[in-house]
């Protein structure tokens, strides 16, 4: 379990909150994020509380610059609140939007490398590897380099790579926000499929309403900056969805009228 605590500005660190519990994989407690110093400082997230149990799929949505991003990088920290506590069951892995493949390693080795900075022995990277290409579907393209593939296959590839570090909770930026949607629409087939398989908790970023009504167990709605929660939708539909579905269509409607008026309501 990792922490991390900051005190209110000019007092004295409070304690430590109690560890995440059993059944929660992160909680984020009373977290502010200002950027900037007093004259031209930035409040990007404002008094946020929030939990993701484990082996939850939680969508974080909300319009541009609402401090979804941020967010996620308090979680994966990569930077630290100004006020509030984060903490979390071990350490997440991370999935961009950009695939951010390291294009002088091909599939194999790109999938590789966290287990080899893990220093985990060769026969056991090589059993995991293949594992996790069967996983994505990509055994066939273990020797391919990055730039032989698909955006599609790409990100499929980073997903591997996320898998392989083994950590209990994934984090996604918009990964599959630079896709068509034939694509997108074949990945989140692929994502479902594995969740399922790995029992991984996800944390997912997207501006996309449908997206996250046909992938999420619990939607986020987050305010125009500064970001907190503005209503949390649970998402009592039976899987697997289509992102065609009525249903889905319904719920995503319904959740686009409430982030027009937050938008709207920050326009004033």
């Amino acid at each position: 379990m990792t922490t991390v605590t900051v005190a209110p500005p000019g007092g004295a660190p409070g304690p430590s909150p109690d560890p995440v519990a059993g059944d929660v994989s992160v909680r984020i407690d009373h977290v502010s994020k200002v950027f900037g110093g007093r004259a031209g400082s930035v409040t990007a997230l404002q008094d946020i509380s929030l939990t993701v149990g484990k082996g939850e799929f939680v969508c974080l949505l909300g319009a541009s610059g609402c401090g979804k991003s941020t967010l996620l990088n308090l979680v994966a920290g990569l930077d630290e609140p100004t006020r509030g506590t984060v903490a979390r069951a071990g350490e997440p892995s991370f999935m961009f939007q950009d695939a951010a493949l390291f294009p002088w390693l091909n599939v194999e080795r790109n999938v590789e490398l966290p287990l080899r900075l893990r220093h985990v022995p060769a026969a056991e990277r090589r059993e995991r590897v293949a594992e996790l290409l069967a996983l994505v579907q990509l055994t066939a393209f273990a020797r391919r380099q990055p730039h032989e593939l698909s955006g599609g296959m790409r990100q499929r590839a980073a997903l591997a790579r996320a898998l392989a570090h083994d950590a209990e909770i994934l984090l996604m930026d918009e990964p599959f926000g630079a896709l068509d949607a034939m694509t997108r629409d074949i990945l989140h087939d692929e994502l479902e499929r594995i969740w399922q398989v790995t029992g991984r908790s996800i944390m997912f970023v997207t501006h996309n309403v449908r997206e996250a009504a046909r992938l999420g167990d619990r939607i986020v709605l987050l305010t125009s900056r500064p970001g907190t929660v503005a209503e949390e939708f649970v998402v009592d539909l039976p899987r697997p969805r289509r992102i065609e579905d009525a249903d889905v269509a319904a719920l995503a409607g319904h959740i686009t009228t409430r982030l027009r008026a937050e938008v709207a309501r920050h326009g004033r």
